[in-house]
């Protein structure tokens, strides 16, 4: 067959099959920088009808196939809804992502990614963009948009008498799903940290699946049984900027799944796809959604239970440090991939490619994580010091440290900090003598930079 006579979609398709080979053979053989940027997605990720829509659209846009992927997957999980799960003990698991795009820039092209994936949201019905908002402030206003009904007892008003009566003063919301998007994911988390905020321990409650409530002295809006999905974008800066040693440590930072984008490629005039040529696919997945909602709990085959219990071990290893922190609920990020990859494919179990499908999902992430956060250890200032010893190979003296702090960092401050990058082994020190008192460099430990090899399957 001639060129001229190929579908314009099926050279579409092409090119971009050669350039994710191209893409993970370049990265096969090239060296490996300080900060290595992930290796393209492994192609069990595109499984099913998620690498069906990536497949397609990814030729007609600057964004990275990731951020289609992860805001797939967030979108279509939220509109499935809470009914189909996976019990591991007392504890449901739902189809419930929290997914943030990372860009290496401000032109990642995190904003792009997303117009298509709201198309085919919309499209497959039910008044779902309704239920897609952005805004996050308060934990207060995030109750609100899926609060229960509410009821107070209230006397006959005027002339009336008569025993007070409970009644109805606010229908609350029918819909209990919520898909929250913030293009400037920055700016929520900047609002978690004002005193008082609730916003954070909010979050943490919706991707658990507990009632969402505020405790006060006057009761507060109430929300049962809520659906809360969020996709988020945020540059790697800010997001080192924002994110504090307290998200890492109670737990916010580590239900969010953090993927690094970039720009895929250049189109200046933009790509050729036209809402149209989605409809099969808009078809397809409104028939999957129809059939997941029908599901109550799933499990895993035989053969899917094995492959879990030979991969379980990699996936609870203990990290150190901020890295460490981040990637702490490895195991339940996994499954929730594998449940929403089986109810993509309308299956009423976990199979074993639905697995390798989460588990590449992850991988990225994990090393999406090890990217932004590996240096760190949870401590601002032994962040900043351990960004500065992966960039000098000579390393750096005391005096030269306290000097790249800017000298408002006290003695004390900096020995505590210096101190735990020694323990962790990120970094260690020597002694050199000098015309005067003897000078102690710094540098960056190596063989720190990945912990042990992962046992993956």
């Amino acid at each position: 067959m001639s060129t001229a006579t190929v579908p314009a979609e099926v050279e579409a398709l092409a090119r971009f099959e050669a350039e994710q080979r191209a893409a993970r053979a370049a990265a096969a053989v090239a060296p490996v920088p300080v900060e290595k940027w992930p290796d393209p997605l492994a192609p069990d990720a595109l499984d099913g009808l998620a690498g069906e829509f990536v497949r397609l659209v990814a030729p007609h846009t600057e964004a990275d196939p990731v951020a289609l992927l992860g805001q797939f997957l967030a979108g279509v999980g939220c509109l499935i809804g809470h009914g189909p799960r996976f019990m591991v003990g007392a504890d449901a698991h739902t189809p419930r992502l929290f997914v943030v795009l990372v860009g290496n820039t401000a032109r990642g092209r995190k904003g792009t990614s997303w117009g298509w994936v709201r198309h085919v949201l919309a499209e497959v019905g039910d008044k779902f963009s309704e239920r897609i908002v952005s805004g996050l402030s308060s934990g207060e206003g995030l109750i609100y948009q899926v609060r229960d009904p509410r009821y107070e007892w209230q006397k006959p008003k005027g002339k009336a008498r008569g025993e007070a009566q409970y009644v109805m003063t606010d229908p609350g919301v029918d819909d209990k799903r919520l898909l929250v998007v913030e293009p400037e994911f920055a700016r929520a988390l900047r609002a978690g940290e004002r005193t008082g905020s609730t916003l954070s321990p909010v979050l943490r409650l919706a991707w658990d699946g507990a009632d969402l409530r505020i405790l006060t002295k006057t009761a507060g809006d109430v929300a049962t049984g809520a659906h809360v999905a969020l996709a988020g974008h945020i540059t790697i800066d800010e997001l080192r900027r924002c994110l504090t040693e307290t998200d890492a440590a109670n737990g916010y930072g580590n239900r969010h799944l953090w993927l690094a984008v970039r720009r895929a490629r250049l189109l200046p005039d933009g790509g050729s796809l036209r809402p149209d040529d989605l409809r099969p696919l808009v078809a397809e997945l409104r028939g999957r959604v129809e059939a997941a909602r029908r599901l109550g709990e799933l499990r895993r085959t035989p053969a899917a239970a094995e492959q879990w219990r030979e991969v379980y071990p990699s996936l609870t290893r203990e990290e150190t440090g901020m890295f460490g922190s981040m990637v702490a609920r490895a195991e339940a990020q996994v499954l929730r991939l594998s449940l929403l990859y089986a109810l993509l494919d309308a299956s009423p179990a976990i199979e074993p490619e639905h697995i390798n499908a989460a588990l590449a999902v992850w991988r990225y992430a994990e090393d999406s994580a090890r990217l932004i956060f590996g240096h760190g250890v949870g401590d601002a200032v032994a962040d900043e010091i351990a960004r500065a010893l992966t960039a000098a190979p000579d390393g750096l003296t005391r005096t030269d440290i306290h000097e790249l702090l800017g000298r408002h960092v006290s003695a004390g401050r900096l020995s505590v900090a210096l101190g735990t990058l020694a323990r962790l082994g990120r970094a260690t020190a020597t002694t050199e003598q000098t015309d005067g008192r003897p000078a102690q460099r710094w540098r960056w430990c190596e063989r720190s930079e990945k912990s042990e090899e992962r046992g993956d399957a």
